[in-house]
């Protein structure tokens, strides 16, 4: 590699978006993942953690326009519009980009169901946004196939350690949940807790 020219201006600036954008859906879904019912994390009250889903959210979207952007407009490769959403459209790797398509297509619904989350209702909300979750491992699949940069060297233990922090953050959710008594079993030992200090209260 001679440097960034005017003709391979485009094509660095669509891996970079691309790793870019790998690193912020990592972290939001390893937030979303790791903040609980109340929308809170460990230490972090719950407007602060709804922020910073918010923020790296939307530099991600920033992020994914400009490599969806420079990548079609790349003339080293041909995509085409339609393959940005339609999965297997485009004649270039044609089932790693279309990978991509379907992770953002899984995007566009997840915003799409967001901003109109006051009119679809929670539960569809949720049932989206939990299918959301599956943009993450079909974008990271996206990125491995259709750029061999990410299959050695710096970049590949960069997809290893978003791998990696998944994973933990999973792990972490999975041994909270078992740790976590159900919520019938919470209720019944508060009502047994507050009996226990209204008897202690009533024998004094």
């Amino acid at each position: 590699m001679s440097g960034i020219t005017s003709s391979t201006a485009l094509w660095y600036a669509s891996r970079a978006t691309g790793i870019i954008c790998l690193v912020l859906l990592t972290a939001v879904m390893v937030l979303g993942i790791l903040v609980n019912r109340q929308g809170r994390l460990p230490g972090l009250p719950r407007f602060a953690v709804t922020g910073l889903h918010r923020n790296l959210s939307l530099l991600a979207v920033g992020f994914l326009a400009v490599h969806v952007a420079t990548a079609v407009a790349d003339p080293f490769v041909t995509i085409g519009l339609a393959a940005v959403v339609i999965p297997l459209a485009s004649p270039y790797r044609s089932a790693w980009i279309g990978l991509g398509a379907v992770s953002l297509d899984l995007m566009i619904a997840l915003i799409v169901t967001s901003l109109a989350r006051a009119r679809i209702g929670r539960r569809t909300w949720r049932a989206v946004h939990w299918l959301a979750y599956a943009s993450w491992p079909v974008a990271l699949a996206h990125s491995i196939g259709s750029s061999g940069d990410l299959r050695g060297g710096p970049l590949l233990a960069l997809a290893a350690a978003c791998t990696l922090a998944v994973a933990g953050a999973i792990g972490w959710r999975v041994l909270r949940t078992l740790r976590t008594p159900p919520r019938a079993r919470r209720v019944a030992a508060v009502l047994s807790s507050q009996a226990v200090l209204s008897n202690q209260a009533g024998a004094r």
